[in-house]
């Protein structure tokens, strides 16, 4: 049966705009974030918003011996889809600094630039404008430039609404200073270092659990939070980069971990060296109650929770016994909470690199 014309009109031209990509509010977008963009840059920062490149003054790096560049990618996962159904932009952004600076920092370097990738469905030059201004407020909290990104429109790939964000950071740090497990040594010292909540992993977990099982809506008021479900799930991941750089100038520190997917002890074990065992105490932290409203909603058992969720802990820095005064000090003039959470030991017949004992404070 031939097409009803009034359903199809091939007369007029094909245009970009007619397959779903507008420039013009492309355009309007990176209007809207140059404020942003503005406020997260070094002195290192060269040129403006709108090149085809970001540039950096690599000169900086003469003072170094031997500088090593570092470098991290990530995204935020499916907590995206959070901020999506609250239609709430801008915490997303700090969320993804927070997950590549973190990484950058666990060898020792400081992070100095950052580039990011959002992909959209239908490009709303509000919602990108709101996500960069996370994305640049998060790069003020860890101390680097944000030079540069890119934002794509993929209509028929992405819904109308939907938007994913990923980044790219840089970071720096003298040869001789690179931490990690070519310095631990047995009795040295595990401290862990609060987490802000979830931080930006495990949601595919918690979105089923409180969405599919428990059927929870986003506005409902859980006593337990002190505020909604949705502004729970929402809180940004803290950023630890400019904190664990105080540390490596005000003491010894051996090395880091960053507490992501995976959860503990699997994070603490990539800095675990051969022959060594970090023994961890759940008894000297109480996670905060989001980690047990999860499990109990779901009937999660607390392996499937610990090796999904960070449980309370964001960061681990393993120190000399001696440094142990002088970390705990430090941190608590920056308000992180910290506390010592285990040792490490020789590992003996023990086949695991990292061992959780014991039962959660409560």
């Amino acid at each position: 049966m031939p097409e009803n014309p009034q359903t199809r009109d091939d007369s007029a031209g094909a245009s970009y705009a007619a397959a779903g990509v507008d420039i013009e509010a492309g355009e309007t977008a990176v209007e809207l974030m140059k404020e942003w963009v503005a406020k997260a840059q070094r002195p290192e920062s060269v040129g403006s918003l709108g090149g085809f490149a970001g540039l950096f003054d690599a000169s900086a790096l003469k003072r170094y011996e031997r500088p090593l560049l570092a470098s991290a990618t990530d995204g935020v996962g499916t907590k995206v889809a959070v901020a999506q159904r609250m239609d709430i932009h801008d915490t997303i952004g700090h969320d993804l600094v927070a997950m590549v600076v973190d990484d950058l920092v666990v060898c020792g370097a400081e992070p100095l630039f950052m580039t990011d990738y959002i992909c959209v469905g239908k490009l709303h030059p509000e919602r990108v404008s709101a996500i960069v201004r996370g994305i640049a407020e998060g790069c003020v909290l860890a101390g680097c430039a944000l030079v540069g990104g890119e934002t794509a429109e993929h209509p028929g790939l992405l819904g109308p609404d939907d938007y994913d964000v990923a980044g790219a950071g840089t970071g720096v740090v003298e040869a001789d200073r690179v931490l990690g497990a070519e310095r631990i040594r047995a009795g040295d010292v595990v401290i862990g270092m609060a987490s802000s909540g979830l931080h930006s992993n495990g949601y595919s977990l918690v979105r089923h659990v409180v969405f599919d099982r428990a059927g929870w809506a986003l506005d409902r008021e859980v006593p337990e939070f002190g505020r909604t479900l949705g502004e729970e799930l929402l809180e940004p991941t803290r950023i630890y980069s400019l904190d664990c750089l105080e540390l490596t100038r005000a003491s010894e520190v051996h090395a880091f971990s960053h507490i992501t997917g995976g959860g503990l002890a699997s994070n603490l074990a990539r800095v675990v060296p051969q022959g060594l065992r970090a023994t961890v105490d759940r008894g000297t932290w109480a996670p905060a109650p989001v980690f047990r409203v999860v499990g109990e909603a779901g009937r999660v058992e607390r392996a499937e929770l610990e090796k999904t969720l960070n449980m309370g802990v964001g960061m681990v820095a393993v120190v000399p016994q001696e440094s142990v005064g002088a970390v705990l000090s430090t941190l608590g003039d920056r308000e992180v909470g910290a506390w010592v959470m285990g040792e490490i030991t020789d590992r003996g017949d023990h086949a695991e690199a990292v061992s959780l004992q014991g039962d959660y404070a409560s």
